[in-house]
């Protein structure tokens, strides 16, 4: 199997800029993610082909959606979408928050063994995080519904940030049980090659 080649091909599908060095972590973290996988149950997705699709383009094509430099990836889970899109942007900085001991132990290992120096692995709930100063954006992937996501982590975002929900179908029944204090601000309609189903970026902030 060669990883390389796959997601490079991948790759091509999409509009996205990625060098070669990029490329080569992005494969190193799927071999990572393999290897851990057995022992600590990280992710239901088995192949590290499908691995490719449904973790590191997933992640992969919200990136030019969203504006700022500090970001936490909440419910991180084995670091997704944090950890591609650190590898993507390298000048941006990541804060990845779990709350489950053994995905941050094989997170910190990433950030060891690929050196990503824009990335910090946190054990927390979220609601017990206090961040100082707050982040220009929340990022959630199968997280928790709108509702959920934006009561726990209003607390995390600066006056002028934004919250990003990387979300399968249309969340159409969650955006009209919105609070009143959030606007929705943009949605976008992600494809993603080869994935079946749908993918939309939900963009949020305060009002």
């Amino acid at each position: 199997m060669d990883l390389t080649a796959d997601l490079t091909s991948l790759l091509n599908k999409t509009d996205l800029q990625v060098t070669d060095q990029q490329i080569a972590k992005l494969v190193g973290y799927v071999e990572l993610l393999d290897k851990w996988n057995k022992a600590y149950n990280l992710t239901s997705v088995r192949d590290p082909r499908e691995m490719l699709v449904k973790h590191i383009l997933d992640s992969l094509v919200n990136g030019p959606h969203l504006n700022g430099e500090r970001f936490i990836d909440v419910g991180t889970g084995p670091g997704l979408p944090g950890i591609p899109l650190a590898i993507l942007y390298p000048q941006k900085q990541f804060v990845l928050l779990d709350s489950l001991g053994k995905r941050i132990t094989f997170l910190k290992q990433v950030v060891y063994q690929l050196k990503l120096e824009n990335v910090t692995p946190v054990q927390s709930r979220v609601e017990a995080y206090q961040p100082e100063p707050k982040f220009d954006g929340v990022l959630s992937r199968a997280f928790a519904s709108l509702q959920d996501m934006l009561s726990w982590c209003k607390h995390l975002v600066s006056d002028d940030g934004r919250f990003y929900a990387l979300k399968g179908v249309y969340p159409q029944q969650e955006i009209e049980l919105m609070p009143e204090d959030i606007e929705l601000v943009n949605s976008v309609t992600l494809q993603v090659p080869e994935l079946q189903g749908e993918r939309h970026l939900i963009e949020l902030k305060l009002r």
